[in-house]
């Protein structure tokens, strides 16, 4: 797993596996899951990160994030995760 922050375009990456991007899904408003060809999440972008993460107290809730991402994909009848 690697996390990336670019500062100039305010982007926090989370990037969880390798893998060919194919499909992008908005799941919040600035938060987009980025998915590979068998339908796994490969990435997690937040857009204007400063504003939603403290970037020195920066911690990842894996579960919780796997529970949102898999709650709305069933609800919009896409991919389970």
């Amino acid at each position: 797993m690697q996390i990336k922050y670019s500062p100039d375009a305010d982007v926090l990456l989370v990037k969880l596996r390798e893998g060919k991007l194919v499909d992008s899904v908005d799941i919040a408003e600035g938060l987009i899951a980025h998915y590979g060809e068998d339908g796994s999440v490969l990435e997690m972008e937040i857009l204007d990160a400063s504003r939603v993460v403290e970037m020195r107290d920066l911690s990842v809730s894996f579960e919780q994030m796997r529970t949102g991402v898999r709650h709305r994909m069933e609800k919009e009848g896409g991919v389970k995760v």
